[in-house]
């Protein structure tokens, strides 16, 4: 036996308990910030040395998970994009398409200026802010969204109502799909109800 084959069950184990402590750190961390490497490590089955060896303090660990949710939005916006849709299709898709990544966009912004800083979350999060700011001015040049406030401003007061949505999902108090996210998020940004609904329907329809 070489001993490139004797190691390849070490590395997927290793591979295994990297990814475990990722998903445990980004489950404990939503419930409280403050949790510690060490709670970190008994909930994810580890002893503390397999934690640190893999992220040598709290810091690393952060950026790793940083690092994912920046993949898991790259992923999640490659099909969100919908350039030739009308402006009102094309926010429903996106609400609908960011919804199962939210978790990492709600945790970024939890830990933004304690942790990472606003600077890293800011340069993780700005393509999807990119993409619902360009999704606003089509619809406010069109006619579909209100002109009330820039296409910026609407952005960013759109995001924090789809975090604080998250929250309320985390904590049990809501059960949402994406669907009633994707309905006020358009009702927010100035599409009648009726309309709101219809349109998401058709986009739930087409995406299933």
């Amino acid at each position: 036996m070489t001993h490139s084959v004797a190691r390849e069950p070490q590395r997927r184990n290793s591979r295994s308990n990297r990814a475990r402590i990722l998903a445990t750190a980004r489950q404990e961390l939503g419930r409280n910030p403050d949790v510690t490497l060490e709670e970190i490590a008994r909930a994810s089955g580890v002893v503390r040395r397999t934690l640190f060896g893999h992220f040598p303090g709290r810091a690393a660990l952060l950026e790793a998970l940083a690092e994912e949710a920046s993949e898991a939005l790259r992923g999640a916006l490659a099909v969100a994009a919908a350039p030739q849709e009308p402006a009102e299709r094309a926010l429903a898709h996106f609400v609908h398409t960011i919804w199962p990544v939210g978790d990492r966009y709600r945790l970024l912004l939890a830990l933004a200026r304690r942790d990472l800083g606003d600077e890293r979350v800011a340069e993780v999060l700005a393509p999807a802010r990119d993409e619902v700011t360009a999704i606003l001015t089509r619809g406010q040049r069109d006619g579909v969204f209100h002109t009330q406030l820039p296409p910026a401003v609407l952005s960013a007061g759109l995001e924090a109502m789809q975090v604080a949505l998250l929250e309320e999902v985390n904590t049990g108090a809501l059960e949402d799909d994406g669907t009633r996210t994707a309905v006020v998020t358009l009702v927010a940004a100035g599409v009648p109800e009726d309309r709101a609904r219809a349109v998401v329907g058709e986009v739930s329809r087409r995406q299933r």
